[in-house]
């Protein structure tokens, strides 16, 4: 697994689909896979598959009452070989709302459980890597 981190609108997902060569087919937006239905094949792909928006999911799942955590560790056991779009939630002023702090620390704290897991990490700015891990 590849994480691939970054301020909005800084060219996170350009840069990874020229970097892996990979057309914007191969991207799931603000979704993660399952292992119904569908995303079977996810394991049979030859390419990576690419998850974009990754901290809209988390938004999504924890509205939902669901844990995204616990759903995202399985994803990786399923599909171990993709890469995960984040957008950096953490900066800037602290949220007046409950909700909104506590969705900027879970998926903080789920960015950091993925880069020590990551083969590599990457933070895009201005549409260029800086390597990280």
């Amino acid at each position: 697994m590849r994480l691939v981190i970054g301020g909005c609108a800084q060219g996170k997902l350009d840069y990874v689909l020229e970097k892996y060569n990979l057309q914007k087919g191969a991207v799931w937006d603000a979704v993660l896979p399952n292992k119904e239905g569908e995303p079977n094949d996810l394991v049979l792909r030859d390419k990576p598959v690419v998850i974009n928006h990754f901290h809209l999911w988390v938004r999504e799942r924890i509205l939902a009452g669901e844990c995204p955590e616990e759903e995202t560790m399985a994803f990786l056991d399923v599909c171990g070989d993709c890469i995960i779009i984040c957008d950096e939630v953490g900066n800037g002023i602290v949220p007046m709302e409950p909700f909104e702090r506590e969705y900027r620390e879970r998926v903080g704290r789920l960015l950091i459980r993925l880069a020590e897991q990551a083969e590599e990490v990457e933070r895009v700015i201005c549409g260029i890597g800086q390597k990280i891990k």
